[in-house]
C-alpha cells in the first residue's frame, strides 16, 4: 500500500462508518410515523443545508477555493442528484418498512458490486481479481439474505427495493466520480438541497402527513452527519483512489450499522433521543428490536 494513499483510505473508511449509522437509525426513525418520503426530504436537506453552511463558513474565513462547477459537470451533477439524492433514498426508505435494519445494513454492501460494474462496463475502469471475488461473495450474500425462506423459494419486496437502491447509488457515485475534481462540498450542498426539495413537496403533494419538528430536526442532523459528511469524504476519497476502490473500501458501511444495532449502549442513547419513554420501558424496546434485528431470515414472536 502507498503511503500516499493512506489519507484517501482513511477518508473513505470514515465515510462508511457515518453512512453505516444511517440505515438503523432511519429504521427506528419509520416507526416514528415519518412518512419514508418525507424521511428521504428530511435526510437530503440536512445533508445540503448543513453542507451549505460548512462551505459558507470557509468562504468566510477565506479558506483556499477549490474549483467550481461548470456548464459541462452540469449533465454529471444532475444525473447523480436524480439518481442518487432523489430515487435512490426513497426506494431505501420505504424497502426498509418491511426489512429488518440488520439486512438492511448489510445488503447496502451491494452498493460497491453496483459501482464497481458500472465503473467496468461503461467507464472501463480496470477491475482487479480480488475485487471479482468480493462482487462474487456480496452477490452471493445479497441473494441469501434477499430470499424469503418462509414462502419456499421467494424474494423479499423489501430486500431487493434495496439492493435496487444500491444499483442507483452506483449510478450516482460513477456520475460524481466524472465531477469529483470540484469543490466536493459544492457538489454535496446542491445535491442535498435540489434532492432534498423535490422529496418534501412530492410528500406534500402525496398527502403524507409532517412529521413533529423534535423528529424533523433530528432527521436534518442525521442527514448532515450520515449523508453530508459521508459523501465529501467519498469523493475526496475518490480524487486519489477512484470509484471502484473508494467503494471496495465504502463496502466497509454495513459493519457501522451491524455494530450500531448490536450495541446496548448505542442503543438507549438511540432511544433517548426519539423515544420520551422511562429507562425501563426504553431497554424493554431496545431488547425487542435487538431480537427483531437479529432474526434476518427466521420470524421472532413478539414476547
Amino acid at each position: 500500500m502507498k503511503t500516499s494513499n493512506l489519507p484517501f483510505i482513511l477518508q473513505a473508511l470514515l465515510a462508511a462508518i457515518f453512512f453505516g449509522a444511517s440505515a438503523p437509525i432511519a429504521k427506528l426513525l419509520l416507526g416514528d410515523n415519518i412518512a419514508p418520503v418525507y424521511l428521504a426530504a428530511f435526510l437530503y436537506l440536512g445533508s445540503g443545508t448543513g453542507t451549505f453552511l460548512v462551505r459558507l463558513t470557509q468562504r468566510m474565513q477565506g479558506k483556499a477555493k477549490e474549483a467550481d462547477i461548470k456548464k459541462p459537470d452540469i449533465k454529471w451533477l444532475a444525473g447523480a442528484i436524480i439518481s442518487g439524492g432523489i430515487l435512490a433514498p426513497i426506494v431505501l426508505m420505504v424497502s426498509l418498512q418491511n426489512t429488518p435494519a440488520s439486512t438492511a445494513s448489510l445488503l447496502l454492501n451491494f452498493e460497491g458490486v453496483g459501482t464497481t460494474l458500472i465503473a467496468l462496463l461503461f467507464f472501463k475502469e480496470a477491475i482487479s481479481r480480488r475485487a471479482w471475488s468480493a462482487i462474487l461473495v456480496i452477490t452471493l450474500a445479497s441473494i441469501f439474505l434477499s430470499a424469503n425462506f418462509e414462502s419456499g423459494f421467494g424474494l423479499s419486496l423489501g430486500a431487493l427495493g434495496i439492493i435496487l437502491a444500491c444499483v442507483l447509488w452506483g449510478v450516482d457515485n460513477n456520475f460524481t466520480r466524472n465531477i469529483s475534481g470540484k469543490d466536493p462540498l459544492a457538489i454535496v450542498a446542491w445535491k442535498g438541497l435540489v434532492a432534498g426539495t423535490f422529496s418534501f413537496f412530492l410528500a406534500f403533494f402525496l398527502g403524507n402527513e409532517l412529521p413533529s419538528l423534535t423528529i424533523i430536526l433530528s432527521t436534518l442532523a442525521l442527514g448532515f452527519i450520515s449523508y453530508g459528511l459521508s459523501t465529501m469524504l467519498f469523493i475526496r476519497s475518490m480524487r486519489g483512489l477512484g470509484a471502484a476502490r473508494t467503494s471496495a473500501l465504502y463496502g466497509t458501511a454495513p459493519l457501522a450499522g451491524v455494530l450500531l444495532i448490536d450495541c446496548d449502549l448505542w442503543g438507549v442513547s438511540v432511544f433517548s433521543i426519539y423515544h420520551r419513554r422511562s429507562f425501563d420501558d426504553r431497554r424493554r424496546v431496545v431488547t425487542h428490536q435487538r431480537r427483531t434485528f437479529s432474526c434476518t431470515r427466521a420470524h421472532c414472536d413478539d414476547p
